[in-house]
C-alpha cells in the first residue's frame, strides 16, 4: 500500500494551514490588544493592592509600635507624678502632725501653767484663812489663859504677825491684799 501525500492525515494541507495561522494570528493580536492590557492592569491594581496593603498594615504596625511607646512613656510619667505626691502628702502628713503635736503641748503647757496658777492662788487664799483663823484661836487661847480678852490688843500689836512671823512662815496678807 503505498499511500499518497494527500491522504497523510499528519501533513496538514497548505489551504488549512493559511486559513490556521491567520486564525491563530488573529486570536493573537485580539488577545494582545484587549485581554492582555485589562488582564496586566487587573494583575498590577492586585499587585498594588497588595503591597498597598502590606505597606499600609507596616505604617499602621509602626504607628502602633509608636503610640505604645508613647504609652509607657506616659504611664512611667504618670507613675513617677503619683509617686512625688504620694511622697508630697506624706511629707504634708508628717508636717501636720509634728504641727498638731506643737499645738497641742503648747496647749498642755499653757493648761498647766493656768492650773498651777490657780493652785498657787487658792494655795495662798487657804494659806492666808488658816492664819487668820490660826491667829484668831491663838489669840483666843492667850486670852483664855491670861484669863483677858486680848482680840482688840492683837489687832493694835500684831501678835498675829509676830506669831506667825516665828512660825518661820510668809507673810499674811492684810485686807487690802499687801504682805
Amino acid at each position: 500500500m503505498t499511500y499518497a501525500a494527500e491522504d497523510n492525515v499528519i501533513i496538514p494541507h497548505i489551504p488549512e494551514l493559511i486559513v490556521g495561522a491567520i486564525a491563530f494570528a488573529v486570536v493573537v493580536w485580539v488577545l494582545g490588544r484587549f485581554v492582555w492590557p485589562r488582564m496586566e492592569a487587573t494583575f498590577q491594581a492586585r499587585v498594588d493592592a497588595i503591597e498597598g496593603g502590606i505597606k499600609r498594615a507596616e505604617e499602621a504596625q509602626a504607628e502602633a509600635n509608636r503610640m505604645l511607646e508613647q504609652y509607657r512613656l506616659q504611664l512611667a510619667e504618670a507613675r513617677t507624678e503619683a509617686a512625688k505626691i504620694r511622697d508630697e502628702a506624706r511629707a504634708d502628713a508628717v508636717a501636720i502632725r509634728e504641727d498638731v503635736l506643737a499645738k497641742a503641748a503648747e496647749e498642755r503647757d499653757r493648761i498647766i501653767a493656768a492650773g498651777e496658777e490657780r493652785l498657787a492662788a487658792q494655795r495662798a487664799t487657804i494659806v492666808r484663812e488658816l492664819r487668820a483663823e490660826m491667829g484668831t484661836l491663838a489669840v483666843d487661847l492667850a486670852g483664855r489663859i491670861v484669863g483677858e480678852s486680848l482680840i482688840e490688843e492683837a489687832r493694835q500689836r500684831g501678835t498675829v504677825e509676830r506669831f506667825l512671823g516665828e512660825l518661820g512662815g510668809p507673810e499674811p496678807a492684810d485686807s487690802a491684799g499687801r504682805r
